[in-house]
Order: C-alpha cells, then structure tokens, then sequence
C-alpha cells in the first residue's frame, strides 16, 4: 500500500492526515471549515484516494495557517510515498466542466515545485472558507510535494463551481500521474529532482 500518516504540530495548528494512494474512496475530513472539508472530500473521491483529516487551528485569527498547513501535510505525505519516483507514470492532465466552469489542471511529478495558479474567484469567502486561501493550499502542496502543477480556469462563474472544479480536476490528474506502470523512474537522466 502506498500510504503515509503525518503529524503536524505548531503553534497555530494541529494537524493529522493519512493518505492513501492505492485507497477506496475512504473519506473522513474534519476540520473547523465545512467548505474546505468539501473541497478535500471532492479531491480525494475523484482521485479514488483514502484521505483521513483532522486538523485544528487559530482559526480566531484566520483560516490561512489552517489551509496552508493542510496542504503543507498532503504534500509531505505525497512526498514520502513516492520517494524517487519510481514506478508512476508521472504526468497527468485532466478537463473539467462544472456547469458553466471549465478548469484545466496539468501535473509533473518530476522533482520540482513550481505552481501556476491561473484562477479568479470574485467572492472574498465561500462559507467560512477565504478563497485567496485556496492558492495557499497549493502553495504549500507543491512546495513539499516538490511536483510541478498548473491550474486554469478556461471558463468562469460561479465562485462555488470554480473552487470545486479545480479541486475535482486536481484529484483526477494525481489519480493518472501516480499511476503505476513499471518499476523505472520516469526521467531519461535515471533521476528525479536533481
């Protein structure tokens, strides 16, 4: 099984998250959010992944050190399963119609963390969630996941469609890059991230 539980305690948040990338759709997300428990549930179900997440936080102050350090914890747990990367098909790319939204996601698990975040959301919070604090989940995920990952939103609408979709697109291209396939690395230099 290719799984990984990580523990992350700082003083603004308490976080523990196992990932599961050979999971069932098992899905527990439990933090103070209820948009963003949303949004990782449709992440983890469109990719076919067992996620279990209970995270706290300060949220009093603000919801980013709670959203950054989740996906600072998801990366880290994709980070360790894979290892040197051997194994996965790599790449992964995916279309998404939400109604009237179109997003685009693209991935390369390739060693290197780089993030194009090409989406606008005009409402400032959808629930109790900041949207601006959705660009700081991937930050934090590719950062130490260290993949790169491009999000576009192709068409626009409604804030709610758009945050799904790009979530639901990002589940479905992890699905196809970590794919299994053979036992090589999947780079002609024999490595990854180096």
């Amino acid at each position: 099984m290719r799984s990984k539980k990580i523990v992350r305690k700082t003083k603004e948040t308490q976080i523990e998250l196992e990932l599961n990338l050979d999971g069932c759709g098992k899905i527990s997300v439990n933090t103070p959010l209820g948009f963003f428990n949303h949004l990782l549930e449709l992440f983890a179900f469109h990719g076919g992944f067992n996620l279990n997440v209970k995270a706290e936080g300060d949220t009093f102050v603000d919801d980013h050190h709670l959203v950054e350090d989740v996906g600072i914890a998801l990366g880290q747990a994709l980070n360790s399963i894979l290892g040197d990367r051997s194994g996965i098909s790599r790449y992964g790319f995916f279309v998404m119609p939400m109604d009237e939204v179109l997003a685009r996601v693209a991935i390369d698990i390739g060693g290197r963390s780089y993030l194009n975040y090409n989406v606008e959301i005009t409402r400032e919070k959808i629930g109790e969630l900041s949207t601006e604090c959705i660009k700081e989940f991937f930050m934090g995920f590719v950062r130490e996941s260290k993949i790169a990952l491009h999000i576009d939103i192709l068409k626009t609408g409604n804030s709610h469609h758009i945050a799904e979709a790009v979530f639901k697109c990002f589940g479905r291209v992890l699905k196809m890059a970590v794919l299994p396939i053979d036992g090589n690395i999947p780079s002609t230099k024999g490595i990854i991230g180096e």
